[in-house]
């Protein structure tokens, strides 16, 4: 899809009756003035990326990113440690913790017995990936995902640690991966925003806040764009009380012929480029209810991804609207599901949070695959740390919880450019260090923009005297996982 350059922008000059285009638009009536003016200089660089195109062969055009906010236990679900179950009670030896620093929740305990995990395992698919009984529906796209094991951060509480997953930095004020792609790649699908936030309702567990999906220092049209369960996805997008579609329509027609009425001598394309660009929001109150709308959905397909797919604003719906929006070529989806963190009542917590989640995580990855967009689309399961070999507080037979851990956890890609059906990584038998392949969070975030055509050290902005990547000051492409 070609994509115009970025304009500069325009400031116009006076029109025949004695007032600038830029005055016109502030003091039209309706409320359409400054948002509107705002939005068509914002659309201008969400239309083009800066990398016109990226740097090298993009192996995927989209991201869906299912991020398990709370932190996921791995030896529960994807990191078999049979050891844990033989040593079941026994205290985690010092020579592997080696005086590492724990959470204040468990740091004064003066007991950290070992807890065995008390779900089954088994291996599935040709590939003979390693899973929980937990999760009986991703078992069946063993060979289409690659586990990596090995997944490492310094970020020890939750709002650091998805601070880091989303932004690459523990600190708030960064940009978000989804607006770091928004600004380097541009639009696909001038309709629809290129950055989507969808987070499952009525969910407990740390708050989500909109710094997660925020631009930072880039400028603010690269944002994600929420949408909400309900009438109205996307807040503010319909036309005010008395307002009708038919009357925007006219309005916007209008305000073409003042343009044409113009002296050419007043920038005549980015004029246009502006005019072209609140139309987009126009079309959005046509694009956003059409997308949002299952009635289209055969059947057999809502069956797969499970009962709650009826029910809007669950994680089931997310994921089909997930599908819905890469048809349509939005660039980054991003899904949120809080309730992982497990300090207590683990076995009763986690087996929820997988009856809400595994059935359609699996629907998705197959819906995909068999429509042909799973080849250049890239999904991503996983959270912002792991959790501890040891129960935090006193262990009570099955009565349990487990703590904050990250320095090594388990995520697993799907799609387009990365090896299906493998594991990258090892951790050691007590699943607390990494034995092999480490991989931190900006080789994660290097990683995927390297299958977005990105060269990560080459994607910046400079902001206060200093160029900002997503991958800071280091990171590099994990080979071992592509294709």
């Amino acid at each position: 899809m070609s994509r115009k350059k970025t304009q500069p922008l325009c400031t116009g000059s006076e029109v025949d009756f004695g007032m600038g285009r830029r005055q016109f638009l502030n003091r039209f009536g309706m409320g359409f003035g400054s948002v509107a003016l705002a939005d068509m200089m914002a659309g201008e660089s969400r239309a083009a990326g800066v990398l016109d195109g990226g740097h090298l062969p993009a192996r995927v055009k989209r991201i869906i990113y299912l991020f398990q906010s709370g932190g996921p236990s791995q030896m529960d679900m994807l990191d078999y440690k049979p050891l844990l179950n033989e040593k079941h009670g026994q205290q985690l030896p010092d020579e592997v913790r080696k005086g590492q620093r724990l959470t204040g929740m468990s740091g004064n305990q003066s007991s950290l017995p070992l807890v065995g995990s008390p779900f089954k395992f088994a291996q599935h698919g040709e590939s003979g990936q390693w899973m929980s009984d937990l999760l009986p529906h991703t078992a069946k796209i063993a060979d289409d995902i690659c586990v990596v094991k090995s997944m490492y951060t310094e970020a020890i509480n939750h709002g650091p640690g998805v601070t880091m997953l989303q932004t690459g930095s523990q600190f708030p004020g960064r940009p978000s991966m989804g607006s770091w792609l928004n600004y380097g790649l541009g639009a696909e699908n001038r309709d629809l925003p290129s950055f989507v936030v969808l987070v499952t309702k009525n969910k407990g567990g740390q708050p989500l806040v909109s710094r997660f999906w925020g631009s930072g220092f880039l400028p603010s049209e690269h944002q994600g764009v929420r949408f909400r369960s309900g009438k109205d996805p996307v807040l503010y997008l319909n036309n005010p009380s008395g307002v009708s579609r038919e009357g925007r329509e006219k309005l916007l027609g209008r305000l073409g012929e003042l343009h044409r009425a113009a002296p050419s001598s007043e920038g005549d394309a980015a004029v246009e480029a502006r005019i072209a660009e609140y139309e987009l929001a126009f079309r959005m109150q046509s694009s956003i209810p059409e997308v949002a709308d299952f009635s289209d959905e055969p059947e057999h397909v809502l069956e797969t991804y499970g009962k709650d797919v009826r029910n809007p604003g669950s994680f089931a719906a997310n994921c089909l609207l997930a599908r819905r929006l890469a048809e349509r070529d939005v660039r980054f989806i991003q899904l949120y599901h809080p309730g992982w963190d497990q300090h207590g009542g683990l076995v009763g917590g986690i087996r929820t949070q997988c009856a809400e989640t595994d059935q359609p995580t699996a629907a998705l990855v197959a819906d995909l695959k068999q429509r042909g967009l799973l080849e250049d689309t890239l999904v991503i399961w996983g959270g912002e740390f792991g959790r501890t070999n040891y129960c935090q507080g006193k262990l009570s037979g099955n009565n349990f919880g487990r703590d904050h851990h990250p320095r090594c956890f388990s995520m697993w890609m799907a799609g387009g450019g990365v090896k299906g059906g493998t594991s990258y990584g090892e951790t050691d038998p007590y699943c607390y260090n990494i034995d092999r392949d480490p991989v931190h969070v900006h080789d994660f975030h290097a990683t995927v923009l390297h299958l977005l055509g990105i060269d990560h050290e080459r994607l910046t902005f400079k902001y206060q005297g200093r160029r900002f990547r997503l991958t800071d000051v280091h990171g590099k492409v994990v080979k071992g996982i592509l294709a």
